[in-house]
């Protein structure tokens, strides 16, 4: 009896069980009978449709308590990739062990071949880690520098990345060469003999940031990787604020590493995000954490951080089909119109600067202003305090500002209230 009934139980346990188990289908359903009408549309044409976008906005929840402008730092999630997140929080909790020990491993690799797929890439290629921080200090932190070894960045480039280069600088004697960039450059060659004119015979790598998190410019980053792999240079790209947001491949860049956070702009819960090495390239760079149980060419080496939350890597497949329902082109498309609609209402106000480039193939969602006689914080506050607008500062040597930075949620009545406010702070 006791055999007969344990049989039964785990019967009970394992049934349902499959990769990826929680898909909302008829909120799926939903979402693609009200886009159905406008796929006729051209993404441009689709970017400027509000009724297009309608349902978009609505499969967010948002607060009612301000106007949220600060969506660079990390996106919400829909509706249904939220519930999903709850639901294989629950099956996780209810199973425990036996799902973490028989089923866990199986299910998060049934979601690597969507991933790989999006990224444009081979699933030998790229593996989920918790953030672009995590994803590009693997690569910094592994690489075997030499003492004198040369990296190339710049001052805008993310302070966690230069940390870890300074890190490596006191630790193996590495030199960090570090080139001012133009806020509004006059074309791509520009840029790239900015980096190219660094180049010494030490150069050993180059960190390019590709959609900078600070003034929002676009670098043209298969430029530089190309310029750089004649030299022979390998180059590091930071994508965390690119990655389903631009719409490109990962093997379009020519990088050799690329680092993005998932929680961004593809919108899966925190603490998700990618590493992508080239297949070459594996062997020679060392994990973060030892790992014997695979061979050096194989990039799930990088993958061992002991236990995680397995439910945040369920809950990619979820992000991903909401992405792909919306189709990458019109979501970059849309986020450049958003960013394009205010700045050009607002570009000509005594005393305000636009730090960001206006060629829309230069900028996307994110915007970096300033208005003379105000500090970035006491504008964030301002915006705050007297019109609910939620933004935030952002300070470098190279350029301090405000970012504002509007998401797929983003109503045009809520871009006005931010017009209207801008222009009522420079008058007084």
């Amino acid at each position: 009896m006791r055999t007969q009934n344990r049989r039964r139980f785990l019967q009970t346990m394992t049934a349902g069980i499959g990769t990826v188990p929680f898909f909302h289908q008829e909120w799926f359903d939903h979402l693609d009978r009200a886009l159905a009408p406008f796929n006729h549309l051209t993404a441009e044409e689709a970017a400027r449709d509000e009724e297009f976008w309608l349902p978009i906005q609505q499969a967010f929840h948002q607060s009612p308590l301000f106007i949220n402008l600060e969506n660079g730092y990390m996106s919400p999630q829909p509706v249904e990739v939220m519930q999903a997140q709850f639901a294989n929080i629950q099956m996780i909790n209810e199973r425990t062990s036996f799902y973490m020990r028989r089923r866990a491993r199986d299910e998060v690799q049934g979601v690597n071949p969507q991933l790989a797929e999006l990224a444009g890439c081979s699933m030998e290629e790229l593996i989920v880690t918790r953030n672009t921080t995590e994803a590009l200090d693997t690569v910094i932190a592994g690489i075997d520098f030499e003492p004198g070894d040369e990296a190339i960045m710049c001052d805008l480039d993310y302070s966690s990345m230069q940390q870890a280069f300074e890190q490596q600088s006191r630790r193996l004697g590495l030199v960090r060469t570090y080139i001012d960039l133009p806020l509004h450059p006059e074309s791509d060659e520009q840029i790239v003999k900015i980096y190219k004119d660094a180049i010494t015979p030490k150069t050993k790598i180059i960190l390019v940031t590709h959609l900078n998190n600070i003034t929002g410019q676009v670098l043209p980053v298969r430029k530089i990787c190309d310029m750089a792999h004649e030299h022979g240079v390998e180059v590091i790209c930071d994508g965390a604020h690119s990655f389903a947001h631009i719409d490109f491949k990962i093997p379009d860049l020519n990088c050799d590493y690329f680092g993005a956070s998932l929680h961004k702009w593809l919108c899966c819960p925190m603490g998700a995000g990618i590493l992508y090495v080239q297949k070459d390239k594996i062997p020679k760079v060392w994990p973060l954490f030892g790992d014997t149980n695979f061979p050096e060419d194989d990039i799930r080496k990088f993958g061992h951080i002991g236990i995680h939350p397995v439910s945040t890597n369920l809950t990619i497949a979820n992000a991903i089909r909401f992405h792909k329902m919306i189709g990458p082109a019109r979501k970059e498309a849309r986020l450049k119109y958003l960013k394009a609609y205010w700045t050009e209402k607002v570009k000509d106000l005594p005393g305000l600067t636009v730090l960001t480039p206006w060629e829309m193939e230069r900028s996307s969602a994110l915007a970096l202003i300033a208005i003379e006689g105000m500090t970035p914080d006491e504008l964030v506050q301002k915006l705050y305090d007297d019109y609910r607008i939620f933004t935030v500062s952002r300070k470098n040597p190279a350029v301090t500002g405000v970012r504002i930075t509007p998401h797929l949620f983003t109503r045009v009545e809520e871009l006005d209230k931010l017009i209207g406010a801008l222009k009522e702070i420079c008058s007084a």
